[in-house]
């Protein structure tokens, strides 16, 4: 279940802190509606780092789109692999 909290919480962040954990945000309202988060910082590292992967993910897909797919051998060759 989520952590809501109003935002006037915040007078006693200690408080809030404490209820911030791995994988348990806690979402804050103002005026009845969700306006910010507070996370772990672990979460928020994955979730920067999966905006990234998905980001060069595009690229690639865009990439291949527009200038045409490659092997899985001509990929293992620029890689230097050699899989039989």
């Amino acid at each position: 279940m989520p952590n809501i909290k109003p935002v006037s919480d915040l007078r006693n962040y200690s408080e809030v802190l404490h209820d911030v954990a791995v994988g348990e945000p806690v979402f804050l309202t103002k005026n009845g509606r969700g306006r910010y988060v507070i996370l772990d910082i672990q979460d928020y590292e994955k979730t920067q780092a999966m905006l990234r992967l998905m980001n060069e993910l595009a690229k690639g897909k865009k990439s291949g789109e527009e200038k045409g797919w490659l092997t899985l051998e001509a990929v293992e060759e620029n890689l230097g692999l050699f899989c039989e």
